[in-house]
């Protein structure tokens, strides 16, 4: 039986430290460990893991090594606060995560009040970097990029077509629902139902029924797999086909182990996958070694948000946070999803969206016209 990194994180506490000594920079890593997308935390968890090890194969960083601590915030927003005032207290040289927008938020105010750099490997929503904080860093797209792409494809796909639009009420798929409604009315399609579920929630009876007596054609939702995949899944048992489209927060195995083959043909947009680039091989050796699905973007981005925040280090020349976010706002960095650069409100100057469709269990990229 192996060892997965939630049985790994679990046989710790709220935070674990990897052999922490005086003299190691520490790095946190607020994610989802446990709740409903823990499988998600899973390869952000793996995927800052194998960046530290490979960091410190090659010296570490300022002539220190580099040490993970794990933070479990189950992507709630009151634990994720939690997570980042014990990050504080045990003085974190800079944090990757969180890895929900929900818990993001949040916790970025308390990295400002205490002047301690975050780098979200994968929170999308426009607010977490809105306020302008300068020490609040992003390596992945936004909603309002990302709900663009999808609402341009119902607005042109969809014309004249029945589409619902679904949200989870959270703070990530929410964000994205409404940018795609925007979208969809900005290039003069109609929302014919526009609805919201509950994370957690498992019997969607009554949202099909409504969906069949809309005679829908296509549904987009804002959220992440768990919820999706019983709407499908239950969808087809009930007998309704329409087209399912979502965002990144589909990236993930799981889905198709909730869903099926009732899944094949969901679309979903994520950034470009880092799995072709010679950079990720490593990370991609280290998962088949552990007997591990193989990474899809949340390891990635994970890894390259560990990047980042080293090679600013190195920059800086110090560990001290306000030197180590001008450094960040400064520079392009060399990372395994491509070179990094921040423009003033810590997002990445240059985002990038494309299509996926899951296709006999595996989720491909939709050829770009």
């Amino acid at each position: 039986m192996r060892l997965t990194v939630l049985s790994f994180v679990s046989a710790t506490a709220l935070l674990a430290g990897f052999g922490t000594a005086q003299a190691d920079i520490v790095i946190g890593l607020g994610t989802a460990t446990t709740g409903p997308v823990a499988a998600l935390g899973e390869q952000s968890v793996y995927g800052a893991k194998q960046a530290i090890a490979d960091i410190n194969a090659k010296g570490g960083v300022l002539g220190q090594k580099l040490v993970l601590k794990v933070g479990d915030d189950a992507c709630d927003p009151r634990q994720a606060v939690a997570v980042a005032n014990q990050f504080v207290r045990d003085q974190v040289a800079a944090v990757v995560g969180h890895l929900c927008s929900g818990a993001s938020i949040p916790a970025a105010d308390v990295y400002q009040e205490e002047g301690v750099v975050m780098v979200t490997p994968t929170a999308t929503n426009p607010l977490l970097t809105a306020k302008g904080h300068p020490n609040i860093f992003r390596v992945c797209g936004r909603d309002d990029q990302q709900g663009l792409v999808a609402g341009k494809y119902l607005a042109e796909t969809f014309k004249d077509k029945n589409i619902a639009v679904l949200d989870d009420k959270q703070a990530y798929g929410k964000g994205l629902a409404d940018v795609v409604v925007e979208t969809l009315e900005k290039s003069g399609g109609k929302v014919a139902y526009r609805g919201s579920v509950t994370a957690g929630e498992r019997d969607f009876s009554a949202l099909i029924t409504a969906l069949k007596d809309k005679k829908i054609d296509a549904v987009y939702y804002g959220g992440y797999h768990p919820e999706l995949g019983l709407i499908v899944r239950q969808a087809q048992e009930q007998g309704l086909k329409p087209q399912f489209i979502a965002g990144d927060g589909l990236n993930n195995q799981e889905y198709w182990a909730i869903t099926g083959p009732a899944g094949e043909g969901t679309l979903y947009t994520d950034s470009p996958s880092a799995a072709s680039d010679p950079k990720a091989q490593e990370l991609i050796g280290s998962f088949k070694a552990a007997g591990l699905p193989e990474p899809g973007n949340f390891a990635f981005y994970s890894y390259a948000a560990v990047q980042v925040i080293a090679q600013g280090l190195q920059k800086a020349g110090s560990t001290d946070g306000k030197k180590l976010s001008t450094a960040l706002h400064s520079g392009s960095y060399d990372t395994v999803v491509g070179a990094v650069e921040f423009d003033k409100k810590g997002d990445i100057t240059k985002p990038n969206y494309v299509m996926y469709v899951w296709n006999n269990g595996q989720p491909k990229m939709v050829a770009q016209k």
